[in-house]
C-alpha cells in the first residue's frame, strides 16, 4: 500500500498542545466522593412488569445490580490509570478547547505511518477505541503499514467545551475537525467515524476532498428518494436491495420500522428538548446509567430487548460501561452532548445538502 502524505511543519506542536493527565482540571476525589454518595443513597427503581425484560426501557432489576458494582466494586484509580494508557491532549480551536487522543505508533523508521482521525458518536466517547488502539498502532503484518490515531472528544463531549451559542452542527465540527488535523501536522488522512462521527466524516469528505485520502463507516447511510424506491421495491424483490443471507436486516420492512420506532424516542427527545431531559441526567447517576446502557443493550443486539440482564456482559464488561459513563458524569457534559441532535437535525444543518 502506497499512499503520499502531506505534513506541515510541527515544531511548534508541543506548544500547541496541551498534554494533560486524565482528569488533571477536575478535583476527582470530590468528584469520586460525591457520586458515591448519591449512588448509595439512589432511591429504589420501580420494579418492571412480570414477564418484561428491556420491552419497557432499561430493565431495572438489572439497573440495581449494575448501581451497587459503581458504588462498591468499580476502582476508579485503577480505571484511571487504565484511561492514562494513551496520551490525553487538550488544545484551542475557534475558542473550544477540544480533548483527544494522539498515539503514535512505536515502529522502525522506515515503518509507512498513516494518520488515521476517529470519531465517535453518541451515547459513546473515545472510551469505545481503546482495544481498538493497539491494534491500529501495531505494523500490519501483511502491507507493513501503521497508523497514527488521532481521536478527539467531539465538541460538548468528554473533556471537549461545548458551544455557548446554537449552530455547532455536523458541518461546523468538521471544519473543527480539519482544523485540529492541521494542528497535529497532517494536511492529509483517512478518516473513521461511527453514528455522529460518521456523519462528520462523511461531511468531511465531501468539504475537504483534497484532505480526506480515505473513509471508512460503521454507519453508512444515504437519505435520498432514490433509495426509498429501492428500500420499497426491495420489500417485493430482496436481492434487489440486499446480497443473499442478510435479507432480515431490513425485511419484512414491518418489523424493521417497529423496531426502529420502539427505539429512537431518545433522538425525538434529544432533536427538540434535549435541555429538559439532561437536568435529571446530570444530577442522577441512576438516571444516566439507565438511560445510556439501555443503547448498549438494544443498540447492540436487537434481540437483548428479550434478555433480562440486557446482554450487556456478551460484549463489555461493567468497568468499559461505567468508564463511558464517567465520560458524562465527571465533565457533567450530557447537555452539550445531547444538542449536537439538535444541532445537526436542524433545517440549518440540512439546507446545507452536505450529507445528502
Amino acid at each position: 500500500m502506497h499512499v503520499t502524505m502531506k505534513r506541515i511543519n510541527n515544531n511548534v506542536l508541543q506548544y500547541l498542545q496541551k498534554k494533560i493527565n486524565f482528569l488533571i482540571t477536575f478535583n476527582f476525589q470530590q468528584v469520586i466522593e460525591d457520586l458515591t454518595d448519591r449512588l448509595q443513597r439512589t432511591r429504589t427503581p420501580t420494579r418492571p412488569l412480570q414477564g418484561i425484560q428491556q420491552q419497557y426501557g432499561f430493565n431495572t432489576d438489572t439497573l440495581k445490580t449494575i448501581l451497587e458494582y459503581w458504588a462498591t466494586k468499580y476502582d476508579w484509580k485503577a480505571r484511571e490509570n487504565h484511561l492514562n494508557q494513551f496520551p490525553h491532549f487538550r488544545t484551542s480551536i475557534q475558542g473550544l478547547n477540544i480533548h483527544f487522543l494522539h498515539v503514535k505508533p512505536k515502529v522502525p523508521e522506515q515503518t509507512p505511518v498513516i494518520p488515521l482521525l476517529i470519531l465517535h458518536g453518541w451515547p459513546g466517547s473515545v472510551v469505545e477505541f481503546y482495544k481498538l488502539i493497539p491494534i491500529l498502532t501495531k505494523v500490519h503484518e501483511r502491507y507493513g503499514y501503521a497508523f497514527e490515531v488521532i481521536a478527539p472528544s467531539l465538541p460538548g463531549f468528554g473533556f471537549s467545551d461545548g458551544a455557548v451559542k446554537p449552530g455547532l452542527g455536523t458541518c461546523e465540527i468538521a471544519l473543527l475537525m480539519k482544523k485540529l488535523m492541521l494542528r497535529i501536522g497532517h494536511e492529509t488522512f483517512f478518516v473513521q467515524g461511527g453514528d455522529w462521527g460518521s456523519i462528520i466524516v462523511t461531511a468531511m469528505a465531501t468539504m475537504y476532498p483534497e484532505a480526506v485520502l480515505g473513509l471508512h463507516t460503521n454507519m453508512p447511510d444515504v437519505s435520498t428518494p432514490r433509495t426509498f424506491l429501492k428500500i420499497l421495491i426491495g420489500s417485493l424483490w430482496p436481492r434487489f436491495v440486499i446480497d443473499e443471507g442478510n435479507e432480515e436486516k431490513l425485511y419484512p420492512l414491518s418489523t424493521f420500522s417497529t423496531h426502529v420506532w420502539n427505539e429512537s424516542a431518545y433522538l425525538h427527545m434529544q432533536a427538540t428538548k434535549p435541555d429538559t431531559i439532561s437536568v435529571g441526567l446530570n444530577d442522577s447517576p441512576a438516571g444516566l446509567a439507565a438511560y445510556i446502557l439501555e443503547k448498549f443493550s438494544t443498540g447492540t443486539n436487537k434481540d437483548y430487548r428479550e434478555w433480562e440482564d440486557a446482554g450487556l456482559l456478551k460484549k463489555y464488561t461493567y468497568d468499559e460501561l461505567i468508564d463511558n459513563l464517567m465520560f458524562y458524569w465527571v465533565p457533567q457534559c450530557f447537555a452539550t452532548a445531547a444538542r449536537i441532535y439538535a444541532e445537526g437535525l436542524s433545517s440549518r444543518q440540512f439546507a446545507l445538502g452536505v450529507n445528502k
